[in-house]
């Protein structure tokens, strides 16, 4: 059962809304980050045990929205090979996701992207996105993303890597979280209890995410991809340096 924590129930469901808008605007903008925005407060207010399952429904509602404005954009060929390694092993993580330590595996995470994107920025990494990358980093994803709710960073490094126009590569990307977090979802609603208010809050966030995306997707359309590149480079390092340090 969950419980609102103390004060004004309309102002915690507010601030709620608040919340997911700016995590869907934050993750339709650059494919990633929303997650980490709204976790710390669905933490606070519906406890640790639902707020995963509650992230992951808020998640799949705003990939299927950033999925539906981009859909003529998708890139389906390394979607399908990222989603070959991505959903089983997005199961894997989820039946895992009380087993083992959260705040190490979040900074392995955050450790990883770093270490990508500053290869990537000197140029000691060349990555094309060829299949053994998009299989095997979709298994990596998938299993992180069922483990601690999200490894949305990661998805977002390998997907950046394709030079993909913004909008095919928002859409492309929300494509494969799409299916993590369906999948996930299924896992979640076998093993814990959800009541209807955890229904209603689901929903009271789905509204909020496919009201941000639908925002940011009017922003950066107008943006050349060379700087959308390096705006989604610079908010990947600044969320990775968050994830090491805070777990």
């Amino acid at each position: 059962m969950i419980t609102l924590g103390p004060g004004n129930r309309m102002l915690e469901l507010f601030l709620l809304f608040l919340a997911a808008f700016a995590a869907a605007a934050v993750s339709g903008a650059a494919g990633f980050g929303g997650a980490l925005l709204l976790l710390p407060l669905l933490v606070a207010t519906v406890g640790v045990a639902h707020a995963v399952p509650l992230l992951t429904i808020a998640q799949f509602i705003g990939n299927l929205s950033r999925a539906g404005f981009g859909f003529a954009q998708i890139h389906w060929k390394p979607v399908g090979l990222f989603l070959l390694g991505a959903v089983p092993l997005s199961i894997l993580g989820a039946l895992s996701f009380v087993q083992l330590p959260k705040e190490f595996v979040t900074r392995v995470i955050g450790a990883t992207i770093l270490v990508f994107v500053v290869l990537k920025y000197f140029g000691l990494l060349k990555i094309k996105g060829g299949s053994a990358l998009l299989v095997v980093g979709g298994g990596v994803v998938g299993f992180l993303s069922g483990l601690v709710g999200s490894a949305g960073p990661l998805g977002a490094a390998i997907f950046l890597s394709l030079g993909l126009p913004p909008v095919a590569y928002i859409a492309s990307e929300a494509t494969t979280a799409l299916a993590m977090h369906g999948v996930k979802t299924v896992v979640y609603q076998h093993y814990i209890s959800l009541d209807r208010r955890f229904w209603f809050l689901a929903a009271l966030l789905g509204v909020a995410m496919i009201l941000g995306t639908w925002s940011a997707k009017r922003v950066i359309e107008r943006i050349p991809r060379e700087t959308f590149q390096r705006f989604v480079a610079i908010l990947l390092v600044t969320i990775a340096g968050y994830m090491v340090v805070h777990g």
